[in-house]
């Protein structure tokens, strides 16, 4: 709601959202920015506008490991802008690089939502080039189990649950806040 956090919360620095595909990073990511009055980028658009193709290309032609190191390039530089709300991809966050750069150059926030909520989510698209797999939600699982302990890194950590996107954006602004106050303003 305007008015709320919005009205006296100023961020000290861009805001990166991680997690797990399906978690809301793009979603919940416009709806803050909005509610910030800051604008929203998308990690995954701008890896593919720098690439020229989409993800699931560069996946197939490069592999995971060569799309990991030009989504460092476009987060590094993409943190340099002026204050913004990032969405990261899934794995930006599980590569030890990309992740200190995140939480030296940003506040870091975890969307975490369970399985079931991230199935129901990602299973109404297939272009998710992680899970074409012969059990994708097999492997949804195994990457929750691998990538929730460095998730857990993050300075904040926000549940993503099925719901109205407002509910959420409304938790993500208030555990901004107090970390922003807790952090004395600098964060």
């Amino acid at each position: 709601m305007p008015g709320s956090a919005t009205a006296i919360l100023k961020l000290p620095k861009t805001l990166s959202l991680v997690g797990m595909m399906g978690a809301g990073k793009t979603a919940i990511g416009r709806r803050l920015a909005v509610r910030l009055d800051i604008p929203f980028i998308d990690a995954d658009d701008e890896i593919e506008l720098a690439a020229g193709r989409s993800i699931e290309d560069i996946f197939e032609k490069y592999g995971e490991a060569a799309f990991r190191q030009g989504e460092y390039r476009v987060i590094d530089r993409l943190l340099n802008d002026p204050l913004h709300v990032l969405a990261t991809g899934g794995g930006a966050f599980i590569n030890a690089k990309t992740r200190r750069e995140l939480r030296c150059r940003s506040i870091s926030l975890w969307l975490r939502a369970d399985l079931d909520v991230l199935w129901h989510r990602v299973s109404r698209r297939n272009d998710r080039p992680i899970l074409k797999t012969p059990d994708p939600r097999g492997t949804l699982a195994k990457l929750i189990e691998t990538r929730y302990p460095l998730y857990a890194e993050a300075d904040i950590t926000v549940d993503s649950v099925d719901g109205p996107p407002e509910d959420i954006v409304d938790n993500v602004l208030c555990a901004i806040e107090a970390f922003v106050h807790a952090q004395g303003g600098k964060a």
